[in-house]
C-alpha cells in the first residue's frame, strides 16, 4: 500500500513510524515532512495547507490511503478534497473539523446538548467584550475563536490583563482572523487530562490518557507553548472518571455532532479538567494532539493502519483497539527563546542508538547535514514498566541528542509522579 501523511512535525513522525509497522505498507509520502521524517518517509515539498496540490499529488501517485493530521488542512477541507478524488482518508471532513476550527461553535454545541464545560460568553465586538470584562469573575480565560497554533488562550489574572488580551486579539490582530471573535470563559481548577479517541461517528474508542505540560518553564511557569512534554497514562484519570467521561462527554459529543449533520470520523481530542463538580471539557481538537501522540501511539498494541481504516469504513465497533499496560514519557527539546524568538540552523545530532525513540518536529537538511529548523526540535520518548523508569529513560535519551541552544523542562512527569504517590 502507498500511504500519504499530511503534515510535518513530531506528531506526524510518530504516526508515520507506527504506520510503517504494517507489513502491507510499501511506501509513505509525507507532505511536507521534515529533515528527520525523511529517514522514514519520502518527503515532498508541498505545504499542508495547499489542498489542490495535495489532491493532485495523491491522485498522480495513486495513493491507497491518506492520513491528514494537522488542524489547518482538516478545517480547510483536505479530507473532503481527497475523498472527492477517490482517495480514502483518516480524518474528519471540514464540517466536522469545525469543532476545533471555531471555539464559539464548540461552546455553543456543548451548551445545546448539555455537555459539561466552563460557563462562557462569546463576542464579535470589542466594545461588548470590554463591557463584560468590567464585572467578569477573575481569573478570566480569553480564547481566540479560530486556530492559533495552540497559543490563542490567555488566562488573565487581573482586569487590566483581560482587557489587554481581548484588545490584542480583536483590535490588534494578534491572531489574525482567528481573533476577530473571542470566547471569555470562567476559570476552571483541577487536574488536566488529554484523551484522544478513535471514532467512526457511531462507535468511540478512547486511547490511553495523557498529561501535557504546556508552559515553557519548570513549575508551569512562562509562556504557553505547543507542549513541552507528556506522560501517559495520566494518574488522575481513574476507571471511574473514564466511565463518567464516556457517559457525560464522549458519547454525547459524538451524538451531538451527528444531530448537527456533522458526523465526526477520525481522532477526536478531549482536553478535560477534573473539577470538584466533575469532568468538564476545556477544548476539543479535531486531530491527534502534539506531543500527546508521541506517548500514546508507542503504547498502542493494535495495528494503527487497521484501526484507521476501520474508522474510515465505519467498522470501528468490530475492531479491537488494545494498549500496552506500560508507561511512556516524552521530553521535548526546544530552541532557546521558544515560543517567542529563537535561532535555527544549528547542526542536529541524534545518535543511532536512540534514533528510533526520537521524533523529529523541527529540522531540515542543509548541505547533507540535519539542522534545527523550528522552536520545538525533537521529542524524546521512552516506554517502560513504570512511570519513574519512563521519565528517567526519556531524559537519558534527551541528554544524548545534541544541538546548540537546546533547552527542555526538567520536571516533565513530576506532577504525575506526585499524584501516583499521593
Amino acid at each position: 500500500m502507498k500511504l500519504l501523511v499530511v503534515g510535518g512535525g513530531g506528531r506526524e513522525h510518530a504516526v508515520i513510524r507506527k504506520l510503517k509497522e504494517n507489513p502491507e505498507v510499501t511506501e509513505i509520502f509525507a507532505l511536507p515532512g521534515n529533515g528527520g521524517i525523511a529517514a522514514d518517509a519520502t518527503c515532498v515539498n508541498i505545504g499542508a495547507k495547499d489542498i489542490p496540490a495535495i489532491r493532485d499529488f495523491a491522485a498522480a501517485q495513486r495513493i491507497d490511503y491518506a492520513v491528514v493530521t494537522p488542524d489547518d488542512p482538516l478545517v480547510l477541507g483536505c479530507v473532503d478534497a481527497l475523498e472527492a478524488a477517490g482517495i480514502p482518508c483518516f480524518g474528519p471532513r471540514a464540517n466536522a473539523a469545525i469543532i476545533e476550527g471555531s471555539k464559539v461553535f464548540a461552546k455553543d454545541l456543548m451548551k445545546r446538548y448539555g455537555i459539561p464545560t466552563a460557563r462562557y460568553e462569546s463576542f464579535e465586538r470589542l466594545e461588548d467584550a470590554l463591557r463584560y470584562l468590567e464585572s467578569a469573575p477573575l481569573p478570566a480565560v480569553i480564547k481566540a475563536d479560530g486556530l492559533a497554533l495552540g497559543k490563542g488562550v490567555i488566562i488573565a489574572q487581573t482586569r487590566e490583563e483581560a482587557v489587554a488580551a481581548a484588545t490584542d486579539m480583536m483590535r490588534g490582530g494578534k491572531f489574525g482572523k482567528s481573533g476577530e471573535r473571542v470566547v471569555i470563559e470562567e476559570y476552571l481548577e483541577g487536574p488536566e487530562v488529554s484523551v484522544l479517541a478513535f471514532t467512526d461517528g457511531k462507535t468511540i474508542k478512547p486511547m490511553v490518557s495523557s498529561m501535557d505540560h504546556k508552559r515553557a518553564g519548570d513549575g508551569d511557569t512562562g509562556l504557553n507553548t505547543g507542549g513541552m512534554g507528556t506522560v501517559a497514562p495520566n494518574p488522575y484519570y481513574t476507571k471511574d472518571i473514564a466511565q463518567q467521561c464516556m457517559e457525560t462527554i464522549f458519547l454525547p459529543t459524538v451524538a451531538a455532532m451527528n444531530a448537527e449533520g456533522r458526523p465526526f470520523q477520525g481522532c477526536l481530542y478531549f482536553g478535560l479538567m477534573l473539577t470538584k463538580d466533575g469532568p468538564k471539557v476545556i477544548e476539543y481538537n479535531c486531530r491527534f494532539g502534539d506531543p500527546e501522540t508521541q506517548v500514546v501511539l508507542p503504547l498502542l498494541e493494535s495495528d494503527l493502519l487497521t484501526v484507521m481504516r476501520a474508522v474510515t469504513d465505519g467498522r470501528l465497533g468490530e475492531t479491537e483497539v488494545r494498549f500496552r499496560d506500560k508507561s511512556a514519557c516524552c521530553v521535548i527539546l526546544a530552541s532557546a527563546g521558544y515560543p517567542e524568538h529563537y535561532e535555527k540552523g544549528f547542526p542536529l545530532e541524534i545518535p543511532a542508538a536512540v534514533r528510533d525513540r526520537v521524533y523529529v518536529a523541527g529540522a531540515a537538511v542543509k548541505d547533507g547535514q540535519l539542522v534545527t529548523n523550528g522552536g520545538r526540535v525533537v521529542g524524546c520518548t521512552a516506554v517502560a514498566d513504570t512511570l519513574p523508569e519512563a521519565i528517567r529513560d526519556a531524559y537519558d535519551i534527551a541528554a544524548q541528542v545534541r544541538f546548540e541552544n537546546k533547552f527542555c523542562r526538567r520536571d516533565i512527569g513530576a506532577r504525575a509522579l506526585a499524584a501516583s504517590e499521593a
